[in-house]
């Protein structure tokens, strides 16, 4: 039976129509892998039921789970802050929280590394479900808001990355995705190139809100990986000045 077919069980009230579209994503998931059985995507042995991870490689994942309260480093022990956030003014950082579920190491850079620069956009809808499972609890934002490319990259490499995480995480965790909300007004260096305090100057005023949107009390910015934090502390300052009262960083993988 198509599965647009399947009888759904009634549901009344406002969330009506956004629990049956949930609940019809995931049977077209489900449907999927019986057609078509998952494979892993980092060593290619038979994946798990809801993953293209097999069981070795789910395991392998470097969890995040010592980390800077603040900033999200990892730390051999969890701490309110690590030695740069201690030296900085709390006051002073745009984000009120940053969660990066993962350390950027094996196997999971990997599989970053072919979503970023190589068109993998099955490794990318991984990453996106890994960070659903993660920031499940995570305090809920009005908004998903993806740090975007310059319009001279994003020709260049044909997609958005962290729009093509923050879509399915939005539907996997009902949360409204503003692509839109966030520009980038000018091209800068590639940052992988620069030491920190040349990634502060690259960045400065290099975002700015969309002229007339209309700003949410509380979005999470969302995006790959967190080196130095320059990206997002640019984008949330862009954020805060335009009056978003709280900001987060959802990302998917904290470097070390």
């Amino acid at each position: 039976m198509p599965v647009n077919q399947i009888a759904l069980p009634p549901v009344d009230g406002a969330e009506s129509t956004a629990l049956r579209a949930r609940l019809r994503f995931w049977l077209r998931l489900d449907a999927a892998r019986l057609l078509w059985p998952s494979r892993c995507l980092v060593c290619d042995a038979p994946g798990g039921e809801a993953l293209d991870l097999c069981d070795a490689c789910n395991a392998a994942l470097p969890h995040n789970r010592s980390a800077c309260g603040t900033c999200a480093l990892p730390l051999p022990i969890a701490a309110p802050a690590c030695g740069s956030c201690l030296q900085r003014s709390a006051s002073r950082a745009p984000t009120a929280a940053v969660h990066a579920p993962f350390v950027y190491a094996a196997p999971l850079d990997r599989l970053l590394v072919r979503f970023k620069f190589h068109e993998d956009l099955a490794a990318g809808r991984l990453l996106s479900q890994l960070m659903a499972q993660a920031l499940a609890d995570a305090p809920r934002p009005d908004a998903l808001v993806p740090v975007p490319l310059h319009r001279a990259r994003l020709r260049r490499r044909g997609y958005d990355q962290a729009l093509e995480l923050a879509r399915p995480l939005g539907r996997a965790l009902d949360l409204r995705v503003d692509g839109d909300l966030l520009v980038r007004t000018r091209a800068t260096d590639a940052q992988s190139r620069l030491d920190a305090d040349a990634r502060r100057r690259n960045l400065r005023d290099a975002f700015a809100l969309r002229p007339g949107a209309a700003v949410p009390a509380h979005v999470a910015l969302v995006d790959d990986v967190m080196t130095t934090g320059a990206t997002l502390r640019a984008a949330a300052t862009a954020l805060r000045r335009a009056g978003v009262q709280r900001v987060d960083a959802w990302v998917c993988a904290r470097a070390p």
